[in-house]
């Protein structure tokens, strides 16, 4: 592969990554923050959530896009995410037949995450799309995935109600 080849490769690289972050940050300007919330568990904070919508609140009987992005304060391996996430929806009363078809999508989508990185799932037209700071990891189609993964912070039922209050905006942080 000639050396021009290569540069005209990483240029479109870079180019695609850029236009990831473009596509979530025009997103975001397009969307308005319900509201925001730190979970900490004894005295570390783990991340920094924001839920966003169209209209700038939540209801649960809306179909409008949404977004819940997570800045993660700590390291995290893929691994304890997923089982957290298994341990959240267990604890929402999910069975392993509600959930246990989106793992490996999950295991496949989801990195290692490191302190200052971010991971997003924008709902819209029944899709779930998540994106890892700012890029497009990848999309998932059934339309109930985002009722039973979003369920872990913003249902009523939730293990942290507190957290579930400020990000749906009846409480400032």
């Amino acid at each position: 592969m000639s050396a021009k080849s290569i540069v005209f490769l990483c240029l479109l690289m870079m180019s695609t990554a850029q236009a990831n972050l473009l596509a979530i940050n025009k997103i975001k300007s397009e969307l308005t923050q319900v509201g925001k919330a730190t979970f900490s568990f004894m005295f570390w904070d783990i991340y920094e959530s924001k839920l966003y919508t169209q209209n700038g609140s939540y209801s649960t009987t809306s179909n409008q896009p949404l977004l819940l992005d997570i800045h993660y304060l700590k390291d995290i391996t893929r691994d304890d995410l997923l089982e957290n996430t298994v341990e959240q929806w267990q604890y929402l009363g999910f069975t392993k037949e509600q959930y246990g078809k989106y793992l490996d999508t999950l295991r496949v989508l989801w990195p290692n995450i490191e302190k200052g990185d971010s991971l997003a799932l924008l709902y819209a037209n029944n899709q779930s799309h998540f994106y890892f700071n700012g890029e497009l990891l990848g999309t998932i189609e059934d339309t109930k995935f985002a009722e039973v993964f979003l369920a872990i912070w913003l249902s009523e039922k939730t293990s942290q109600p507190a957290l579930r209050k400020r990000l749906i905006g009846e409480i400032n942080e």
